[in-house]
Order: C-alpha cells, then structure tokens, then sequence
C-alpha cells in the first residue's frame, strides 16, 4: 500500500495550502447547490396518509408535530425481515440529537413498510431512539418512488397543505453520514476501490454492516 510522501513541515505547509484553496472552491461549489436545492419547485401531497406509530395512528401532518419541515428516511426494512439494511443502519447510527434540527423548524422520521412491531424489535436491538413510524398499512412508500430501496424525502408544511420538496437516494445517503465525513480527512480515507489504487478493495458502502456486528 503505497502512504503519502514523508516531507519537512514547510513542504506539508505548501501543499496544505494549495490544498485548503480547492476546499474552498468545494465548499462555495456545494454552498451554490444547497441554495438550487432551495429554490426546487415543489408537489402537493396528501396530509392524510397514515402510519403506525407508538402513540397510534398518525397522519403524514402529524409528523411535522407543528414544526414546518419534515425530513422523512425511507428505511429498508420489510414485513417479515428481523433486521434492517445495513446501509441504513449506518445512516440512522450517525442521525445526531434532533434538537438541533428542531431548533430551525424541522422534524425527522424514519419510515418503513415493516410492521411496528418489526420496526421496534429491531430498533430495541439497534438501540436507538430516533422517532419512527411504520407505513405498513400505506400507499406512502410507493407513492414517493421508493420500490424495495431507501431515500430521503424533504417536505414543507403551509398550514395544512404538504408539499414535496426534495428527494435523494443512492450516493446521496452519503451526505447523512458523519462516519464518511471523518473518514475522508484521513489518509486512508474510506478504503473503498475507486478511491486510490491499492488502498482498498471494497465498493461503495460495501463495507458497511450494523454496528453490533463488526
């Protein structure tokens, strides 16, 4: 495995240098995109779709809980399997403390077609907290293009009128994952093959599996 050159501090200074300029084109680059991704146009949804929840029933308006923006996780996990994906388990493990969010108006769920009592048997094993519903019983999940994956669904409430205002899957996940964030200020960074030649053998994510079975 070939590791980075061995150089004097003023050398490393340099190429530090050179290379803080190109995250700062980065940064303003994806600064450009957010602010695209703001002004998406958006599509009216149902309010009144229902879901499974520990205090019973629920509607999509519910899950705002008075707040106006709802994130939703569309999570892998099917009636009749006993664990989740193990790409979304990596997301909901890095999920930090929703007062953050709370505190600029937004709400986030995690949703799945398993049955709620799948959903809390496997959170209890996972242990996590994260709010969680199951659409088992709903035309949400297929509604919002999800066909046996995963993604992420960002929603606007104006009263009570919801609309859809984005949505990711695929590397998109990337960006809720703190894990992959450290990783990449490291030398080695993520060890997947398309990285750098030699350093790893892995695909994307290929790695990844639920944290009590590494």
């Amino acid at each position: 495995m070939a590791l980075p050159e061995i150089v004097s501090q003023d050398k490393w200074q340099v190429a530090r240098d050179a290379l803080l300029a190109k995250e700062k084109d980065l940064t303003r680059a994806a600064d450009a995109v957010a602010a695209e991704r703001r002004r998406l146009p958006m599509v009216r949804y149902d309010g009144k779709y229902e879901f499974d929840g520990p205090q019973g029933r629920v509607t999509l308006l519910d899950l705002f809980e008075g707040r106006r923006q709802l994130i939703v996780y569309h999570f892998m996990l099917d009636p009749g399997q006993k664990a989740g994906c193990p790409g979304c388990s990596m997301i909901v493990d890095n999920i930090g403390h929703l007062a953050h969010l709370h505190a600029r108006d937004t709400t986030l769920y995690v949703v799945a077609p398993a049955t709620l009592p799948e959903i809390e048997r496997y959170k209890e094993r996972m242990g996590w907290t994260v709010p969680w519903v199951s659409a088992a019983d709903s035309d949400f999940t297929a509604d919002c293009g999800i066909d046996g994956g995963f993604g992420i669904s960002v929603f606007l409430r104006k009263g009570d009128e919801v609309f859809r205002t984005y949505f990711t899957t695929g590397r998109g996940g990337d960006q809720l994952v703190g894990t992959l964030r450290y990783l990449d200020l490291t030398p080695l960074g993520r060890q997947e093959a398309w990285e750098e030649s030699g350093r790893g053998t892995d695909g994307p994510g290929h790695w990844w599996k639920r944290h009590d079975e590494y």
